[in-house]
């Protein structure tokens, strides 16, 4: 499978190239001051230094997604309208960005929008929760011939490192988590529950010389059966199960571990981010990207409000407040903000009506999506709905300006990190598949 770094930097690929060929040639060429072997060194790190400062400069590294699973109504978060038919119980109040309103429910997070990129024209055809939850984090609608990579999954394989602990991790995981599709199950997230709790299964409960005798059988005769029929020397005849067991056996005895530790955190930390399993999740997110988890991704489900809507949004948001907020900050604090996209959004949003039930139903036209840190602009409002927002079978975009496509959302963001999305990969079954068939929504990103 091709890589995608070989076209990540486009033009300045050839600009630093060139750059490094003058430096070799110049200390290859230099007498008197030192060893050309010495200065060759020196004029890399000179190159790679630039390069490096360059890339950090336009580039994200680091995608923490925030997920609100079950479709949070962007009328009672981002995107309010107090006072309007369609505004319900909510109250809207001012943020840190001029003439820009929040609801009622998110006060800690507007005091961060001149920081941040909010989408308030979100449009997607699919309606149903795992449709539009497959669609939201793969940026393609569901193939039954195919599974497409999340966003995450494409983001690891284009990146390495010297990692011993997964590279993609989902926290409080529901029943879509984020899979690496057609580019492999390796890059399926890496499932943990609530961070209070140890991770399971990385301490033997027999002795050494115990557990290194059940590896050496498990070794020589279960995985000798499992190659049986394999291709010679396919993958140096390992399994998938063998390179699993490796990769488990590294893991357990990491120092790097200890990043899914929250307690060693400081009591004042901690309680920033509220005393919830999202809230934990959020500041585990913090921990692994600082450690060099590449994705990470934090699920806060229990938005599907058809009864009730107002009190079951305005409890969600009080927990999705106090842990983006907390999260953002920290990022900041700990030198990791210019270096991670954060997004925070759900598979839709919900029905401008209120149901007979006090309820909003789904609704996949002009929900919010809130974008902070990388190359993502800062203090921006894209897109704009208005209260004369209609059902779908009117015309379900007259109240929506500048709608923003699922897929134009995703390569905007693979663009950010430097990804040639246009570039197709082979698929399984041969068939050349771009990573996504969207457009760069420019006005998204820094200038």
């Amino acid at each position: 499978m091709e890589s995608l770094n070989e076209r990540e930097y486009g033009c300045q690929s050839l600009v630093d190239f060139r750059r490094r060929q003058f430096l070799r040639s110049t200390a290859i060429s230099t007498v008197g001051l030192a060893s050309a072997g010495s200065l060759t060194h020196f004029a890399e790190r000179l190159a790679r230094a630039s390069e490096s400062k360059q890339a950090n400069k336009l580039l994200a590294k680091n995608l923490i997604i925030l997920w609100m699973q079950g479709g949070p109504s962007q009328l009672e978060t981002f995107d309010p309208h107090a006072g309007t038919k369609i505004g319900g119980e909510v109250k809207a109040i001012s943020t840190s960005l001029a003439d820009i309103q929040f609801a009622h429910t998110m006060p800690k997070t507007a005091e961060l929008m001149h920081q941040a990129t909010l989408v308030r024209s979100m449009i997607s055809r699919e309606g149903d929760h795992e449709r539009a939850t497959y669609n939201m984090k793969t940026g393609w609608r569901p193939d039954p011939t195919l599974i497409h990579p999340a966003i995450g999954s494409v983001v690891c394989h284009n990146t390495s490192d010297n990692l011993e602990i997964p590279r993609h991790v989902s926290i409080l995981s529901g029943e879509w988590p984020a899979r690496g599709g057609y580019l492999g199950s390796e890059l399926d997230a890496f499932k943990i529950d609530d961070p209070k709790n140890p991770l399971p299964n990385l301490i033997s409960y027999t002795a050494p010389e115990v557990l290194e005798k059940r590896l050496a059988d498990l070794q020589n005769v279960v995985e000798k059966e499992f190659r049986r029929g394999r291709i010679r020397n396919l993958d140096k005849e390992k399994t998938m199960h063998e390179s699993s067991t490796g990769r488990a056996r590294t893991m357990m005895s990491s120092e790097q571990i200890k990043a899914f530790d929250i307690g060693s955190e400081a009591k004042n930390v901690l309680d920033s981010f509220g005393d919830t399993p999202f809230g934990r999740g959020c500041l585990a997110a913090v921990r692994l990207i600082e450690q060099g988890v590449r994705c990470v991704e934090v699920e806060l489900s229990g938005w599907d409000s058809h009864v009730e809507n107002h009190a079951l949004q305005s409890g969600r948001c009080n927990i999705l407040d106090s842990g983006l907020h907390a999260l953002i900050t920290q990022l900041q604090e700990r030198g990791l903000f210019e270096d991670t996209v954060v997004m925070c959004g759900g598979e839709f949003g919900r029905t401008p009506q209120i149901n007979v039930a006090g309820g909003r139903d789904h609704w996949p036209t002009g929900f919010s999506t809130f974008l902070a840190g990388g190359p993502m602009r800062r203090g921006y409002v894209h897109g704009k709905t208005t209260s004369e927002l209609m059902q779908r079978e009117k015309d379900p975009l007259s109240g929506v300006e500048n709608a923003v496509r699922i897929e134009d959302l995703h390569a905007t963001l693979l663009h950010s990190f430097g990804l040639d999305f246009t570039q197709e990969l082979q698929t399984p079954i041969g068939r050349p598949l771009a990573i996504s068939q969207g457009n760069i929504i420019k006005d998204l990103l820094q200038a």
